[in-house]
């Protein structure tokens, strides 16, 4: 019986990494050099589905026969991409222009197996609606997780949660960073399967 391929998350991020860790799967993080910018007039969803393939392939061009994993998430807000704030006062502007609103994080996965030319990706859309928050509340939150490194300023799985009126998705893990189904698909596509893969 054959050894399935080696696998590679093309990130950084400890959010996807602390998801993918859910599969007890073997892989090492290796970081994608790609330029995030978005390109004139591009949407928040082909903003994450083209960054997402760029970081496979990146990754993948360095890795031999390993099975590449890229993903990338675009906060949307009427058609308005929301990127990661990196700072307190972007983060403050981001939750102030949201409270109260409807925001779709688009979260893109990739999965690029160069040896057989295999190549996918899915985005998963996560529709997220925000409490009418007051501007104490946003500084309490921001203040007690600086979540400047997540786009949108917000991590659902710790405090955030109380951020949030409604969550809707049918890959619940997708907001945190990585659709769990739409990857575990993929994988099993290109070679490896998380339910028969030796642990």
């Amino acid at each position: 019986m054959s050894m399935p391929p080696a696998l590679v998350l093309g990130s950084t991020s400890r959010y996807r990494r602390e998801l993918l860790e859910r599969l007890r799967l073997p892989f090492e993080s290796v970081a994608p050099a790609v330029d995030e910018s978005p390109l004139p007039g591009e949407t928040p969803a082909a903003l994450a589905l083209r960054l997402a393939v760029a970081k496979a392939r990146e990754v993948a061009s360095r890795q031999g026969d390993a099975v590449v994993i890229g993903s990338d998430q675009v906060a949307d807000l009427d058609g308005m991409s929301i990127g990661k704030p990196g700072t307190h006062e972007r983060a403050v502007a981001q939750l102030q222009a949201m409270r109260g609103r409807t925001i779709v994080f688009q979260t893109a996965v990739a999965v690029v197996r160069r040896a057989t030319a295999y190549e996918q990706v899915r985005l998963a859309a996560v529709t997220v609606r925000f409490r009418s928050l007051t501007d104490a509340e946003i500084e309490h939150y921001l203040r007690a997780e600086q979540p400047y490194d997540c786009a949108g300023s917000a991590k659902c799985e710790t405090l955030g949660i109380a951020l949030l009126a409604s969550i809707e998705s049918d890959d619940p893990t997708a907001l945190v960073g990585l659709p769990l189904i739409r990857t575990c698909a993929m994988l099993r596509e290109a070679g490896i399967d998380p339910l028969a893969a030796p642990r």
